[in-house]
C-alpha cells in the first residue's frame, strides 16, 4: 500500500503535543499520547520527532510565538513616545486575560527547560529575541530587567491564582524604566 502524502502531519503532531501538555502537563506528554491526540500512527510521531525532547523543542518554539506575536502586534514598541510601562502592563493584562490555559502552557514548557537541557537553547532564544524587541524602546540592560519583571508578574498570577493588577504592573515596570 502506498504511503499517504500528508504534508501537515508534522504540524498536527506539534499541535497535539501542545494540547496534551495543556491538559495533562509535561508528565502526560509521550509519543503515544501525542499520536492518539493527533490521530496518527505512533510511528509518525517518532518519524518526525526522534525523541520526546525533539517534540518538546518544537512545541516550545510554537508556544513561545504567543507572547511574541502579542508584543509585535500590540504597537507598544512602535511608539516613539508614550508610556512604555503602561503599554506593557496593558499588554500583560490582555495576554493573561485572553487564554489562561495557553499562558500556563507556555510557562510550563518554558520552565521544563530547568530539567530538560535540550529546551534551554529555545528558552534562551525567546529571551534574547524578546529582550531585543524591548531594547528598541530602552537600553539592553533595562530590557532584560523588564522581561524578568514581566515573567515574575505572570508567574505570580499563574501560581497564586490572584487577579492580574495592571496598576501594580504599570508602577513596577515604571520604576525599572526610571532606573
Amino acid at each position: 500500500m502506498p504511503r499517504r502524502y500528508d504534508p501537515e502531519r508534522r504540524q498536527r503532531i506539534i499541535d497535539a503535543a501542545i494540547r496534551v501538555v495543556g491538559r495533562k502537563g509535561i508528565a502526560g506528554l509521550s509519543h503515544r499520547s501525542v499520536a492518539a491526540e493527533a490521530n496518527v500512527p505512533l510511528g509518525s510521531t517518532t518519524y518526525h520527532f526522534a525523541t520526546l525532547d525533539d517534540l518538546m523543542v518544537a512545541a516550545l518554539r510554537q508556544a513561545n510565538e504567543g507572547f511574541a506575536q502579542e508584543l509585535a502586534t500590540s504597537g507598544v514598541l512602535d511608539e516613539e513616545e508614550g508610556d512604555l510601562a503602561a503599554g506593557l502592563a496593558r499588554l500583560l493584562g490582555d495576554w493573561l486575560g485572553a487564554d489562561r490555559t495557553g499562558v500556563e502552557l507556555e510557562y510550563e514548557l518554558y520552565l521544563a527547560a530547568l530539567r530538560r537541557p535540550a529546551l534551554r537553547p529555545v528558552a534562551a532564544e525567546w529571551t534574547e529575541e524578546t529582550t531585543q524587541r524591548l531594547a528598541r524602546r530602552t537600553d539592553p540592560v533595562t530590557a532584560h530587567a523588564l522581561l524578568a519583571l514581566m515573567d515574575g508578574i505572570c508567574l505570580q498570577v499563574l501560581l497564586t491564582g490572584a487577579a492580574y493588577d495592571e496598576g501594580y504592573a504599570r508602577e513596577t515596570l515604571g520604576r525599572v524604566l526610571r532606573g
